[in-house]
């Protein structure tokens, strides 16, 4: 391996920080402990020269961000080198929002960051906008899977997969999340040749990887799933655990995602 990394397998994860600076001491706890060598992160919420570099530099982490004042924004923290950077979904000309970073880290593998709209409410232009950016990232990870690389598409998909993916699915049954059209467009995807890492490897219902702030969500474990490593089949043969990290969600002013996880062995 040219950049000398000695451990043989890769942890990843996958985080929505909901405001960088303001969760700036809760990531650099997280990281402390679980120790990740590559994290993407989504909604950071700011410019690239109001980003905590210096902080993050000094946990040992290669910096990429793709950001925009007050809202949005992704970014990539590689402990190698990050190469071949994608600023924005390809051929996505109609979208000025920061949701999509792709690199290369450990020299080989294709990590994006991914923040997809929201949606909400349907039956209007933030649906519509939703449903296009859909059809952009589908376009993409078509073409991208057609080069046999090892690919890992994290990030915060706003989707709620299945009625097995959220604590009462009459109460979402309006919401963008479980719209059909957003259900058949994140299936689509998948079925490009996705895998899904934590959902392959633990198919209990009701694992949840963010809670609202509202009504004691967190302490009723009133959850969702919308973040998602999604690996190619290249990925996928690599795969050996992943899981989600329930305890930064129950700590003093939390985001209200939590972080999503895996290994890939056999790296170097």
């Amino acid at each position: 391996d040219r950049f000398c990394w000695d451990s043989s397998y890769m942890k990843i994860a996958t985080w929505n920080v909901n405001s960088i600076r303001a969760r700036l001491e809760l990531l650099i706890d997280w990281v402390s402990n679980a120790k990740p060598d590559v994290l993407l992160i989504q909604e950071i919420k700011t410019t690239i020269d109001k980003f905590p570099h210096d902080e993050i530099s000094d946990l040992g982490f290669n910096i990429e961000v793709h950001g925009q004042k007050s809202y949005n924004g992704v970014a990539i923290l590689s402990k190698t080198p990050i190469e071949d950077t994608i600023y924005g979904l390809p051929n996505n000309t109609e979208d000025d929002q920061a949701r999509y970073i792709e690199a290369t880290v450990f020299g080989k593998i294709r990590v994006a960051s991914i923040y997809l709209p929201n949606g909400n409410p349907i039956g209007t232009q933030k649906f519509d906008y939703k449903l296009r950016w859909m059809d952009h990232l589908h376009k993409h990870v078509s073409t991208s899977l057609q080069s046999e690389e090892i690919y890992i598409f994290g990030g915060d998909y706003n989707v709620i997969e299945t009625d097995n993916d959220v604590y009462n699915p009459k109460a979402f049954e309006n919401d963008a999340l479980t719209q059909q059209e957003s259900r058949s467009k994140f299936k689509a995807l998948k079925n490009l040749g996705l895998i899904d890492a934590i959902k392959v490897l633990n198919d209990t219902p009701h694992q949840y990887s963010y809670w609202d702030y509202q009504g004691g969500s967190w302490q009723k474990d009133n959850g969702l799933l919308i973040d998602y490593l999604l690996l190619s089949p290249e990925a996928a043969d690599m795969l050996n655990e992943s899981g989600i990290d329930r305890n930064p969600r129950g700590k003093e002013k939390p985001s209200d995602h939590t972080p999503v996880w895996c290994t890939l062995n056999d790296i170097n």
